[in-house]
């Protein structure tokens, strides 16, 4: 099981890595919205420890930017944000539990254990579409039946396209869903995106998946 623990301040950050790792867990410590997100992207977990204040940005925005983009992994929010109504904004915003600081590391763990436990017996909804198979519960994807490895932002933006098979998705609109925003960079990031699916998806069906409509968006065939 790898953890993911987005927390800036130093020491906090070095006790949980350090206190999850010697309860068998693999670690990954990250410090900011960007680092989090980047992290997110490139890999999958069992489970977020979020906090909630950090340097460049809020982790209630990131949270919900994370759930817009299809991402399903379980979040715990750890925060020094301690009120009846911080809770609720957090677990309306997508976090499946709350902890307010100060805790205690064996409340952390309990709690962490009980998200795993969770999370592995939910139902798997598969989204198929021409050979194509999207897990969106385990992310995982199979084309022909032949497993490929894709990362966290190639899923979310191929479970757009499965949910909308033949229809065209408008480049705005997977920008919006995915980043929150439309603009340039992002557009530009998309087309990135676009053509590592396609290399990925592509070479192991031997057919076009995708078509591209100039200025509008694209197509899952």
């Amino acid at each position: 099981m790898n953890i993911l623990v987005v927390e800036d301040q130093q020491r906090l950050g070095q006790f949980l890595t350090s206190g999850l790792k010697e309860h068998a867990y693999e670690v990954r410590w990250v410090r900011s919205c960007a680092a989090a997100s980047d992290a997110l992207s490139e890999h999958r977990y069992s489970a977020i420890v979020l906090d909630l204040g950090l340097p460049d940005g809020d982790g209630l925005e990131l949270l919900s930017q994370w759930r817009r983009a299809g991402f399903q992994e379980p979040v715990l929010i750890l925060s020094a944000r301690d009120t009846v109504q911080d809770r609720i904004s957090g677990l309306n915003v997508g976090a499946d539990d709350y902890l307010p600081k100060p805790f205690s590391f064996e409340e952390l763990l309990a709690r962490l254990r009980s998200l795993l436990r969770r999370q592995s017996t939910v139902k798997s909804v598969v989204l198929e579409h021409h050979g194509i198979a999207l897990d969106t519960v385990n992310r995982t994807v199979h084309v022909g039946g032949q497993p490929v490895e894709l990362t966290s932002r190639e899923l979310a933006v191929l479970e757009i396209f499965m949910h909308n098979a033949g229809r065209i998705v408008t480049r705005s609109l997977i920008c919006e869903t995915i980043w929150s925003s439309s603009v340039d960079s992002d557009a530009n990031l998309l087309d990135v995106y676009i053509s590592r699916l396609r290399g990925k998806l592509e070479a192991v069906r031997g057919q076009p998946l995708f078509k591209t409509l100039r200025g509008v968006g694209y197509q899952l065939l």
